[in-house]
């Protein structure tokens, strides 16, 4: 395999926008990462683009905004994930040398779409589903058994202040605005113990990666960002009731990456990933191994993963303060991580980053694990 280089980030502001098309905002992202790295549009040979509600030819609405056309367009949809599995079609054409240069893309308008509102509803034919096993009452029911862990409710409080915090740090972030642990608490119950201000809002946005080989970045940058690890993997089809905190495939999916990237957990300088609940980002330390199974409340208490800390945890604010338009923040976790190793992220930067992993979780199948999917990306410069 060749090595992959991304040379160009961009991403839309983030938000509620009922009046702006999926089409709009995903030019809005790729003119920004275009303008990013300077490469001309015609210089694309492959885009893959992550939409998960109304999608119809995504790629080709988004696309033709900006004078791309005639190439091959590969239309994805993969829940919270589709934005991963999209970043890694491409760095996969890319590594295989079918192509030097493609886009990334993942995009979604949350406001618009047929769940806009409302909580997810299961299929018919989903038994557990119908009992209870439902989003979010699946989280609600998570936090209840980390709470005899020994996790405490001011604890996942914590996590949205930090999150928040780090939003308002954002110039792109959905929330601008700091919350204490007793604002979190006091906030509307949504599903006991989860309040509302522990779940991540309804999101519009897009975001965009321009990959590239490395001969290819050469032209265009001194400061190729890298692409060291990339693994993607659905869950196991079993009942996951021996321990409902567990993600098996998310630590399956994460041993594969740092293999692939020839690097340890302890190497890692920042992290994006899914914190749709704010009790959920502490299970997720684990399953990245960058605390031992049962720490990740202590790791969340020692300070370790807020800005400054050993291993900055969702510096954009992650989904709790940026935003979580599902099909696009697979692609935009790229995007923070890239901003991180070059240096360009304002006042919310990690210092002499070298090393940062991106994750994200997709889909509820009850008798599956958390997410049917799960993709880490490790970047570095």
């Amino acid at each position: 395999m060749r090595d992959v280089a991304v040379i160009g980030v961009g991403q839309s502001e983030f938000g509620k926008f009922p009046w702006k098309s999926a089409a709009a905002m995903g030019a809005e992202a790729v003119k920004a990462a275009l303008g990013d790295c300077g490469i001309p549009p015609r210089a694309i040979q492959v885009a893959y683009c992550a939409r998960q509600y109304d999608a119809n030819c995504t790629s080709q609405q988004i696309l033709k905004e900006v004078g791309v056309r005639n190439i091959e367009m590969i239309n994805v949809e993969n829940a919270c994930a589709g934005g991963s599995t999209a970043f890694r079609g491409v760095w996969k054409e890319i590594a295989d040398g079918r192509y030097d240069v493609g886009i990334a893309m993942g995009v979604e308008s949350m406001t618009t779409s047929p769940i806009a509102g409302k909580l997810i509803s299961p299929e018919k034919d989903d038994l557990e589903g119908h009992i209870g096993m439902t989003m979010p009452a699946m989280f609600g029911m998570v936090a209840r058994r980390q709470m005899e862990a020994g996790a405490t409710l001011e604890d996942f409080a914590r996590v949205s202040v930090k999150n928040h915090h780090n939003g308002c740090l954002n110039p792109q972030a959905q929330y601008k605005r700091e919350f204490t642990v007793e604002e979190v608490l006091n906030s509307r119950m949504i599903c006991d113990p989860i309040t509302l201000l522990m779940c991540c809002p309804n999101t519009d946005g897009a975001a965009a990666a321009i990959l590239c080989s490395m001969d290819v970045a050469r032209r265009y940058t001194t400061q190729p960002i890298r692409v060291l690890g990339s693994a993607l993997c659905s869950a196991d089809y079993k009942y996951a009731q021996e321990d409902i905190c567990a993600s098996p495939v998310g630590v399956k999916v994460a041993k594969a990456a740092y293999e692939m990237a020839g690097v340890d957990p302890k190497d890692i300088d920042l992290v994006e990933m899914h914190d749709a609940f704010a009790s959920e980002e502490i299970l997720r330390y684990e399953d990245l191994l960058l605390c031992k199974p049962g720490e990740g409340i202590e790791f969340l208490r020692s300070g370790a993963t807020a800005i400054g800390g050993r291993v900055p945890v969702n510096p954009s604010g992650g989904l709790l303060a940026l935003g979580h338009p599902l099909s696009a923040s697979g692609v935009r976790t790229v995007c923070e991580v890239v901003l991180h190793l070059r240096g360009q992220a304002g006042a919310r930067q990690t210092p002499n980053a070298k090393v940062g992993l991106a994750q994200m979780l997709g889909g509820l199948v009850t008798n599956l694990e958390h997410g049917a999917v799960a993709g880490i990306h490790i970047l570095a410069r």
